[in-house]
């Protein structure tokens, strides 16, 4: 499968942005997805998950009650709306897929970037104070 992310910018704090991975060459309810960001100077992070079937959302501690993560598998695209804008929000954004089909897909292995199997290329998402 090949992601493309896309829908980073240059948001002031406080506002809204929603970034966009869309999946082509397999159909995206195959796999589990995933966000992570990745700050300059500093290693990649989870942001938030959704299940295979949209059954289950995990989310990083720091974005709960803000960022919220959706699949729309019509349009092979997972959505990653991101409200109430901090500038430590600042970090280039990216989507992951991963293809497991073990059982008891938890916030550990969920969060965790070895558990995917395929990345897409990143957005910038820019936060202004």
């Amino acid at each position: 499968v090949q992601l493309q992310a896309s829908g980073g910018g240059l948001v002031q704090a406080g506002g809204s942005l929603r970034v966009s991975c869309v999946a082509s060459g397999k159909t995206l309810s195959t796999y589990h997805m995933g966000w992570f960001r990745q700050a300059p100077g500093k290693e990649r992070e989870f942001v938030a998950a959704i299940s295979r079937g949209s059954v289950t959302v995990y989310y990083a501690d720091s974005v709960k009650g803000r960022f919220t993560i959706s699949s729309d598998n019509a349009k092979n695209t997972v959505y990653l709306q991101m409200n109430s804008l901090k500038p430590e929000d600042t970090a280039v954004y990216y989507c992951a897929a991963d293809r497991s089909v073990l059982p008891n897909w938890d916030l550990g292995r969920a969060s965790r970037l070895a558990e995917y199997d395929y990345w897409g290329q990143g957005t910038q998402v820019t936060v202004s104070s």
